[in-house]
C-alpha cells in the first residue's frame, strides 16, 4: 500500500515543467527588400540568415513610391515577404491592414504562425507547442523629434529646443497608435508564453539619449521618450539594451548606414527595437546587424537596406 504514493511521486518528478525555450527574434526595415534599387531577395535573406534568427519582424516589405515625402508615402507594388520566406523554407504573413502602425509590415518564422489579431498587428506563432505572439509595427516618422531638435527640415513641424516640447510632439505623433497597440495586446496575448514587440518605431529610446549621452555629444538634448517608456512601463524588456546597458559605449545605431554621422542633414540614433516580456524571460545576447563598419556587431557585405536590424536571443 505504500508503493502507490511514492510511485506517484517518482511519475510527478519525471514528468517534466516547460523546458526553457530558447528564440531569436530579429526587428529588419528591409527597404523594399533591395526592390528600391532594383535588387532581388538575395541580399535581404543573406543577412537574415547571418543574424541566425528564428522569427522576423519585416518593415517596409513593399517600395517606396516615386512621389514619397514626409507628408505622404504610400507603398508601392507587391510585398517581398513571400519571397524571402521561400528562400528560407520558413511561413510568412503580411499585415495588409491600413492603420497607424503598419507600412508594408511583414512577419516570418521557422515556426508556424496562426490567424492575427484583429488589427491586424501581431500573429501568434506556435514554438515548439508554447503560443508566442508577435506584434511587429512602423511608427509614423512626420513629425520626426530628433530632426525638429536638431533645426533639419523635414515636413512643416516647427523645431523644438527642450525634453517637455519633444515628448509632447512624440506622445502627439505615436499616443494614438500605441494606445491600438496596448488595447490588441491586452485582447489575445493574455496567455501567451511570451510576447515580442519588433519595429522600425521612428522615435528614439530614453536609455540612448541619457545624461552621459549628451555629455558625449551623441545626442543634443537628455529625452525620456515616451513610446518605447510605455511599453518597458508594461513589463516589456528592451533587449538590446538589456544586453549592452551603456548606450556611450554602444550607441547601437540603425539609422542610418547611408549616411556619415557627421552629416548635418541626419543624426543617427537607434529607432529600430526588440522588446520582450515573458515570465522567467532572460536576454542571452543581442547584436547590431548592418554593414561591414564599426556601428554593426554582425557584418553582412553587401547590406541591402538603410537601416541597420537588430536581433536578440532570449529564453524563457
Amino acid at each position: 500500500m505504500r508503493l502507490i504514493p511514492v510511485l506517484a511521486a517518482l511519475v510527478m518528478l519525471a514528468a517534466p515543467l516547460h523546458a526553457e525555450t530558447r528564440l531569436k527574434v530579429m526587428s529588419f526595415n528591409i527597404w523594399g527588400g533591395g526592390g528600391n534599387e532594383g535588387k532581388g531577395v538575395e541580399e535581404t535573406v543573406a543577412a537574415i540568415r547571418a543574424a541566425g534568427a528564428d522569427v522576423v519582424g519585416l518593415q517596409e516589405t513593399r517600395l517606396e513610391p516615386e512621389d514619397c515625402s514626409a507628408e505622404h508615402c504610400p507603398a508601392a507594388g507587391t510585398s517581398v515577404a513571400a519571397a524571402i520566406a521561400a528562400e528560407l523554407g520558413w511561413h510568412h504573413y503580411d499585415q495588409t491592414a491600413e492603420n497607424g502602425l503598419l507600412w508594408a509590415n511583414a512577419v516570418i518564422s521557422r515556426y508556424p504562425i496562426g490567424p492575427a489579431s484583429p488589427a491586424d498587428l501581431g500573429v501568434p506563432i506556435d514554438v515548439g507547442g508554447r503560443t508566442v505572439w508577435l506584434f511587429n509595427i512602423h511608427h509614423d516618422d512626420e513629425p520626426y523629434q530628433p530632426y525638429q531638435l536638431l533645426g533639419i527640415e523635414y515636413g512643416p513641424a516647427p523645431f523644438i529646443k527642450t525634453e517637455a516640447e519633444a515628448q509632447d510632439w512624440a506622445a502627439r505623433t505615436r499616443g494614438p497608435a500605441m494606445d491600438m497597440l496596448m488595447a490588441e495586446m491586452s485582447s489575445v496575448a493574455g496567455d501567451a508564453a511570451a510576447v515580442f514587440v519588433t519595429g522600425d518605431f521612428n522615435e528614439p529610446s530614453g536609455l540612448d539619449w541619457t545624461d552621459a549621452a549628451v555629455a558625449a555629444g551623441h545626442h543634443p538634448v537628455k529625452v525620456d521618450w515616451p513610446t518605447t517608456r510605455r511599453l518597458t512601463d508594461e513589463g516589456f524588456t528592451d533587449a538590446y539594451r538589456a544586453a549592452h546597458p551603456d548606450p556611450v559605449a554602444k550607441p547601437a545605431y540603425t539609422w542610418t548606414p547611408s549616411y556619415e554621422e557627421t552629416a548635418t542633414d541626419d543624426h543617427p540614433d537607434r529607432i529600430d527595437f526588440v522588446f520582450a516580456r515573458a515570465p522567467g524571460l532572460k536576454v542571452l545576447s543581442a547584436a547590431i546587424v548592418g554593414e561591414d563598419g564599426p556601428r554593426s556587431d554582425i557584418k553582412v557585405t553587401p547590406w541591402p537596406s538603410d537601416h541597420r536590424a537588430v536581433v536578440a536571443e532570449v529564453s524563457f
